[in-house]
């Protein structure tokens, strides 16, 4: 008798079905796992007899066999513990054969039977909601299950005497419920910043058409306060986002306690990420920066400082809102559409623009190219804001703390957004959100120009040698400060001011 246990197999944030199949023969003693299993999952053998044992529970003196199918798909991770060994105990008779029917089961085991936290339990509770199962899963992992659906049934024992003691109807577990993640504390607010008026002025409109921003200025300038302040003035997320959010975080393993939150994420990695660490990879295919930053915002200081080669790897993703990553054995495309900020020095000293300020090593403009060339032009072709953020003087720190905060930007940036969500809903896009995701063959038509604006962005465009990518941004940012103004149509205000935040890249890309 063959018995069957339904687990699954993650493939980027798609949870794929498994069929554990266990069968108990006679023959040579043994205990095999069968189905392209990695380390984790040969390993899962000593780990399912031990708290088998510590259940009070012996293996039988005959052949036991596992087949995870189907066969020729690599599974990777510990999760397959429990339901080998639930398997296994249907198999000798402990719980009821039938009992594991309608469930989609995972979970690690520790050698003293109980049952220990794994990544992706949101992912594994969808896609057991979506076969009309229910869920076995650890007690760790039951509040992020329990977001899937209201009405999944959810079991989320602490040990496999608990689970066995539930199907005799000795115990009953109760459903868990969703958990939320609390504030931490209070949020740094825009009204901690004494001065840099445009700054911030550049930063509301980043925020409030999800455009990637490049801050360049000089050591102590400001400019990671304001970069750290972007979150208190971004909209939380949707329930869209933050299901898509949540699974990617899910696999990664990231949710704590199965704890979600609105708050859109804010990745910032050190300057000697890998371009694994970046942008996903690994033995297993992990979500990187990229992915883990998606519906929210990547910060990257000290920009130049990145390896030249990692840095281009985001050119892809920042485009197409996804970035695949392909290996001999499987290829995962992840979710990746985030907001890019950037922060850096204009040279290696940093102070290569202070006025009277002269370089030891070079005159100060090659110092300043040559550092600068680190970036490539592509990458910087895709910025749709670049602005010089100028050192603070005293006289700015003395004054009192600005009356408008983060509470007041956010307003307007929600604003703009509830116009940008309404307008693309109405195009039948509903999947697009901000200016910035916007098409291009969309954003033209959003963006209509009378004939005083086509005639000024055509000359700006030929002065300037937009591409035809730097061309669209354009269009993006100047709808952008329309909304910002509640204006229904693009004027040629806002497409002369979305085009002075051209003019730095256009000195960095020659740079480059």
């Amino acid at each position: 008798m063959v018995v069957r246990v339904a687990t699954v197999a993650f493939q980027g944030i798609e949870a794929r079905p498994v069929d554990v199949q266990v069968q108990i023969s006679n023959g040579e003693v043994r205990f095999s796992v069968v189905g392209l299993g990695d380390k984790a999952v040969a390993e899962s053998r000593e780990r399912v007899r031990a708290a088998l044992n510590a259940s009070g529970l012996a293996l039988p003196a005959r052949r036991i066999t596992v087949n995870l199918a189907p066969a020729d798909m690599p599974k990777e991770g510990s999760h397959y513990d429990l339901p080998i060994a639930l398997g296994v105990m249907a198999a000798i008779g402990a719980i009821p054969h039938d009992a594991l029917d309608r469930y989609t089961i995972i979970g690690e085991l520790a050698l003293d039977g109980a049952i220990t936290a794994v990544a992706g339990a949101l992912p594994a509770a969808v896609a057991a909601n979506a076969r009309r199962q229910g869920l076995i899963c650890p007690f760790d992992c039951g509040p992020e299950a329990a977001w899937a659906s209201a009405d999944l049934d959810i079991l989320a024992p602490r040990s496999l005497i608990q689970l066995a003691n539930h199907f005799k109807g000795v115990q009953v577990m109760a459903r868990p419920a969703p958990a939320v993640r609390a504030a931490q504390g209070a949020q740094p607010d825009l009204r901690d910043i004494k001065g840099q008026e445009s700054a911030k002025r550049a930063l509301e409109i980043a925020a409030a058409g999800g455009h990637n921003l490049l801050m360049c200025g000089p050591p102590g300038s400001g400019k990671s306060m304001l970069a750290a302040r972007l979150p208190s003035i971004l909209p939380p997320l949707t329930p869209r986002e933050l299901l898509e959010v949540s699974m990617i975080h899910s696999v990664a393993g990231e949710l704590a306690g199965g704890q979600l939150t609105s708050a859109r994420p804010f990745r910032a990695p050190h300057h000697s990420a890998s371009m694994a660490a970046l942008v996903g990879g690994g033995a297993q295919a992990r979500p990187g920066e990229v992915s883990l930053a998606h519906n929210g915002v990547l910060f990257l200081d000290e920009f130049p400082e990145f390896q030249p080669q990692t840095l281009d790897s985001l050119r892809q993703p920042l485009e197409t809102g996804e970035v695949s990553i392909a290996r001999a054995h499987a290829r995962v495309t992840y979710p990746s559409r985030f907001q890019l900020i950037g922060a850096m020095n204009p040279c290696r000293c940093g102070h290569g623009t202070d006025p009277g300020y002269a370089c030891r090593r070079q005159p100060n403009e090659r110092c300043i190219a040559a550092y600068q060339a680190r970036i490539s032009g592509p990458l910087l072709d895709r910025f749709d804001l670049s602005i010089d953020v100028p050192a603070v003087t005293a006289a700015d720190l003395i004054l009192p703390a600005p009356s408008e905060g983060s509470a007041e930007v956010a307003e307007r940036v929600a604003a703009a957004r509830a116009i940008q969500t309404e307008r693309y809903r109405a195009m039948g896009l509903p999947g697009v959100a901000t200016n910035a995701a916007a098409p291009p063959s969309v954003i033209e038509s959003a963006a209509a120009l009378d004939a005083g604006g086509l005639s000024l962005l055509r000359d700006a465009a030929e002065r300037m040698r937009l591409s035809a990518r730097g061309y669209h941004r354009v269009l993006k940012l100047a709808r952008t400060l329309a909304d910002l103004d509640g204006a229904a149509e693009v004027g040629r205000l806002h497409l002369a001011e979305a085009l002075s935040y051209r003019t730095q890249l256009q000195g960095l890309a020659r740079a480059a």
